[in-house]
């Protein structure tokens, strides 16, 4: 298993109560790139990077990032507000939407790892999430490119490289909140990207990146 790491991503949780709210940073516990394919065998579960939009070719490209709330929020606490903080890191695309919307299945990040600007992915290893599969070799998704809210949680014009922030919704706060208070559910959230176009996608670095100044808290 791997270990939990910081990565360019930040949580923000104020707890409703009698005292000041109380503000905690978490970590991703999961995070690929859903390679859009017929057969669903690339994937990117170690790599650095995780991508949203499409590519030249119109190959379009997909996020799931996932976090353990529980371990780090009391239980009972009341979720006012979360924020989702990623820095992007590359694109030859101007301003493009990007948004969260909230998955409905489990899916895995197994030990492939792409090489090079890793667009094209690498080999899905065993468990990896994929286009077709939530777990490489057993578990399908019940439809190709991930199971997710069709409804987005929350949505921001990414253009340049650089950090972005999912400011507060109450989309967001209600999915945080059921996965604080349902853990088993807390699959995370999808990544879509403007997929109407060609060449559109954006390269988000993902918790296995090794620059510690695009993980800030």
């Amino acid at each position: 298993m791997k270990p939990l790491v910081t990565i360019a991503v930040s949580f923000g949780f104020f707890l409703a109560g009698p005292l000041p709210a109380d503000e905690v940073s978490i970590g991703a516990a999961a995070d690929n790139t859903l390679y859009e394919s017929a057969v669903g065998a690339t994937s990117n579960g170690s790599g650095r990077s995780f991508f949203a939009g499409t590519t030249s070719t119109g190959g379009i490209r997909r996020a799931v990032i996932a976090f353990d709330v529980a371990s780090a929020v009391p239980a009972g606490s009341t979720i006012t507000a979360a924020s989702l903080r990623l820095v992007m890191s590359k694109t030859i695309a101007g301003a493009q939407v990007v948004s969260l919307h909230r998955v409905l299945a489990a899916w895995g990040e197994g030990v492939s790892n792409a090489n090079a600007e890793e667009g094209s992915g690498a080999p899905a290893a065993t468990g990896d999430a994929t286009w077709i599969h939530r777990f490489f070799g057993s578990v399908p998704w019940a439809a190709p490119g991930g199971d997710f809210q069709a409804q987005a949680s929350a949505s921001v014009s990414v253009a340049g490289i650089g950090p972005y922030v999912w400011q507060s919704t109450p989309g967001m706060a209600a999915d945080v909140q059921s996965w604080l208070d349902e853990p088993a559910s807390a699959f995370g959230w999808l990544l879509k990207g403007n997929e109407s176009a060609q060449t559109t996608a954006k390269r988000f670095d993902s918790r296995e990146n090794p620059a510690a100044a695009n993980r800030p808290a």
